[in-house]
């Protein structure tokens, strides 16, 4: 990656569109206008990890035979019982009135963009074909905030078929140096070869 990449990838606009996006900006100009904006950022974050463990809040939010009355009792009282501030609350509670449940995680994933935008951060994803250990992890993110300039928040997933290497997207740049695809341009280009 040239330095001319890392600095386009550093000063990147970020651009947010389609429904999830419009409840992102409302709710991220709303934080920073109350001046609230950290304690949104983790009230938000506690909610995506409930949507992603709660197989119960799931199927609430993304059930559409589950009445709006029904939906909106249900999140007022996890609402209450997890102590979201008033902002946090009412967000919630607007996104249940138009029934846009289903976009809640991709609300919480838009608003993250732009907090980390934000904060002059830039998101990046790493897919190895085997789990890297933090050691791993952090020698990576800061190898990548070395050739991007600003600070990298890192996500990691895993996918076997890969068998070796890594893919490492960067802002709108993808790295793919696995061992799956090195294999399959070679074979391209034995094809061409013979």
């Amino acid at each position: 990656m040239s330095s001319e990449d890392t600095a386009n990838i550093a000063s990147e606009n970020i651009t947010l569109s389609g429904l999830a996006g419009r409840y992102a900006v409302a709710l991220f100009e709303l934080a920073v206008e109350e001046k609230n904006l950290d304690n949104v950022a983790e009230e938000l974050t506690a909610l995506g990890e409930l949507l992603k463990s709660s197989d119960e809040l799931k199927m609430l939010t993304t059930s559409p035979i589950i009445s709006r009355a029904n939906q909106a009792a249900a999140m007022s009282a996890m609402v209450k019982a997890a102590g979201f501030s008033k902002t946090v609350e009412n967000f919630i509670g607007v996104v249940t009135a138009n029934r846009r449940l289903d976009q809640l995680a991709n609300m919480i994933n838009e608003f993250n963009r732009m907090l980390s935008h934000h904060r002059g951060e830039v998101n990046a994803s790493v897919v190895t074909a085997y789990k890297l250990d933090n050691k791993q992890l952090d020698a990576l993110s800061a190898k990548l905030k070395s050739m991007v300039g600003s600070d990298v928040n890192l996500e990691s997933d895993v996918d076997e078929e890969l068998l070796g290497g890594m893919v490492v997207r960067v802002g709108s740049k993808m790295i793919d140096s696995s061992l799956k695809t090195k294999l399959a341009n070679l074979e391209a280009t034995m094809k061409e070869v013979g």
